[in-house]
């Protein structure tokens, strides 16, 4: 009993240090590129992983709608984006998924030449 008091007191503090980040992105609208995508993820490459959890990102869910994607981080205190994109742009294996996934994905209007998955802006908690 006591133990399962400390493990749930364990639990509640480590969501109270979490930050949550949602971002969104759409694939090119083509069923055929939408089911390899999710194929993909099915299987995401181990060193991808890696890559995102040693970053500070302590959860990771991607969403579909149609062709739009939405993406829920949850993160710890040591993450950072800018340090992120750095770890990324020195690791060729993410290089190489990244690449990959440009083939199914297109930026958003408005988005920055290059960009992909755009922060959103929280309109509403309860």
């Amino acid at each position: 009993m006591v133990w399962a008091q400390a493990n749930k007191q364990l639990k509640l503090t480590a969501k109270i240090n979490m930050k949550r980040y949602c971002l969104t992105l759409d694939l090119i609208n083509d069923e055929k590129l939408i089911e390899e995508y999710k194929q993909y993820h099915q299987a995401v490459w181990p060193e991808i992983k890696e890559s995102i959890s040693s970053s500070g990102i302590d959860d990771l869910e991607i969403y579909l709608l149609g062709n739009r994607l939405f993406m829920i981080m949850e993160v710890n205190e040591s993450f950072s984006f800018e340090e992120k994109a750095k770890a990324d742009l020195a690791n060729p294996k993410v290089q190489e998924w990244e690449t990959l996934m440009w083939k199914f994905q297109q930026a958003l209007p408005g988005a920055k030449p290059g960009e992909k998955w755009i922060l959103m802006d929280q309109i509403f908690k309860l």
